[in-house]
């Protein structure tokens, strides 16, 4: 199946759309250089782009865009956009209006997907009604949710009346979410995977170092490989060219079952960020509920 997988390789949505199967994230990255690397992402043959109004660079992700797009004389519909409901903009009415916001910053008269960031208490189940709203006045092409475990999931389902397209959920080897993703399976909804390369405990793992250097490839490559061939969307961030050309340098050589089983057996489901870390979510109050603002960030994120 992975045989012949390449950078224009896509995985079809369940309401048919196709996404593609390697993009960028920006998170923690300013406007500035959120819109150097979009751009950059671009030249290279990139076209999906991930980002969100928590971030504080849909404007600079923008800005890429449109230099992406001139650089290489490629059109809008050929680039997949994905953003995010900010956590304080959740509830009907909120989402709609602050939608219109998000769709300024980016340059943008509509995204291919539009997901709740994280099921905020009490709130996702009207910010479902509302991207349900969004998709069927054709202002998205596709709607999803992030960060959603299976239970979150099965409320969606149970209530909604359209199927998330996709849930976006941290994965990488020590954190592979296997109740999420059968919830998923079972429902058709793809999963795309957010921090895939772990840090410094999955890229400092003997096992997959050791699986690296067989195949003559970096840790990082082999565990990207390992997303694809779990039928994993994956979208790691970068800001170095040269890393961006590194991680899409993945399809020139396959993973073994026996190595894949290896990487699986890595699995700690050690989170580096869950609901237990923001203010609305239990006591933890690590995380605190705000767009996180740069020094070049605009005004306007206050919509």
């Amino acid at each position: 199946m992975f045989d012949n997988y390449s950078l224009d390789s896509t995985y079809t949505l369940n309401n048919g759309v196709k996404i593609p199967r390697i993009g960028l994230g920006v998170w923690k990255t300013d406007n500035k250089t959120a819109a150097d690397s979009v751009e950059t992402a671009i030249k290279h043959g990139y076209t999906l782009i991930d980002t969100a109004k928590q971030y504080g660079n849909e404007t600079g992700v923008g800005q890429g865009i449109a230099a992406g797009l001139e650089a290489t004389g490629k059109k809008r519909e050929d680039l997949f956009v994905t953003t995010k409901v900010f956590n304080g903009d959740q509830g009907f009415d909120s989402t709609l209006q602050n939608f219109e916001g998000t769709l300024k910053r980016l340059g943008l008269e509509y995204v291919d997907l539009y997901l709740i960031h994280w099921p905020v208490d009490g709130k996702y189940l009207d910010t479902w009604r509302a991207l349900e709203t969004l998709y069927k006045a054709g202002r998205v092409r596709a709607i999803g949710v992030s960060n959603f475990d299976e239970g979150h999931l099965q409320e969606v389902l149970d209530a909604g009346e359209i199927v998330p397209a996709l849930d976006q959920i941290e994965f990488n080897p020590i954190v592979q979410d296997a109740a999420i993703r059968e919830v998923a399976a079972e429902n058709n909804i793809a999963i795309e995977a957010w921090s895939p390369l772990g840090g410094g405990e999955s890229l400092n793992n003997p096992v997959i170092q050791e699986i690296a250097q067989k195949h003559g490839k970096s840790v990082a490559q082999v565990i990207l490989r390992f997303d694809l061939q779990s039928d994993i969307i994956t979208i790691p961030k970068t800001v170095h060219e040269n890393r961006m050309a590194e991680n899409i340098d993945i399809f020139d050589f396959k993973l073994t079952k026996e190595e894949m089983q290896l990487i699986q057996g890595l699995n700690q489901e050690k989170r580096s960020l869950w609901l237990d870390d923001f203010d609305w979510h239990g006591d933890a109050n690590a995380y605190h509920d705000q767009v996180e603002h740069w020094d070049d960030s605009p005004a306007d994120y206050a919509d």
